[in-house]
């Protein structure tokens, strides 16, 4: 127990590259979590259970680094995963538009627009007050609230839109990566800050790969 204790801290240093000290939270979490991005952009099943795996990791990694926003953001992921992974499965077994990979209706983006701006203020609103509304779980003040907040919301609605099959959601994950890119250097949790460049070089291909399959699609059908 005290071996796995120890492994699960972000203090205990897995190795160093170019003297940055590499957690194994971190570099088992990240590995994880860039297989199952690269798995989606692929249309592959596997990238469910992969991400089961990165989002464990990462809970733990962001409480101990304070981003309160993304610890709590992993919870959602981990159930967002579970939903996917079945709406997938589905997709397999029917012939059917619903299931197919498309773009969501104007309405509906400009709708979860002002949903996003709004959820992202709320949220910011309470991440700045957490360490005195629950001190003993969050004895310190969340850093960069606003932005932990923005990206938190933002991958929410993000990954319920990829699970959904929505081509939309790409354009989510681009604005959340250049954000965490900065974020995550900010914090010194630099490996994770590089992971968000490539994450960032996936989600361009994603979207340009399903939005082009989708065009195809649309001439077959003409």
């Amino acid at each position: 127990m005290e071996v796995i204790q120890t492994i699960f801290n972000i203090d205990t240093i897995f190795f160093k590259i170019l003297n940055y000290p590499m957690s194994y939270l971190e570099f088992f979490g990240t590995i994880f979590y860039l297989l199952s991005v690269w798995l989606i952009a692929q249309k592959n099943m596997l990238t469910w259970p992969f991400g089961l795996i990165s989002v464990i990791l990462y809970a733990i990694l962001f409480y101990q680094i304070q981003l309160y926003s993304d610890t709590i953001e992993q919870i959602y992921y981990f159930g967002a995963c579970i939903y996917g992974w079945i709406y997938w499965e589905k997709s397999t077994e029917k012939e059917n538009e619903l299931y197919d990979f498309r773009y969501s209706s104007i309405q509906n983006i400009l709708i979860l627009t002002g949903i996003t701006v709004v959820l992202s203020l709320l949220l910011t609103i309470f991440m700045k007050d957490i360490h005195n509304l629950f001190p003993k779980i969050f004895p310190v003040p969340a850093s960069y609230p606003f932005f932990d907040a923005l990206t938190t919301i933002m991958s929410f609605i993000a990954m319920f839109l990829m699970a959904q099959k929505r081509i939309e959601s790409w354009v989510y994950w681009i604005i959340v990566d250049i954000v965490g890119i900065i974020l995550y250097y900010i914090k010194e949790v630099k490996f994770i800050s590089f992971l968000y460049v490539i994450l960032l070089l996936i989600a361009v291909c994603g979207y340009i790969k399903w939005h082009r399959e989708r065009i195809i699609k649309i001439e077959k059908e003409l």
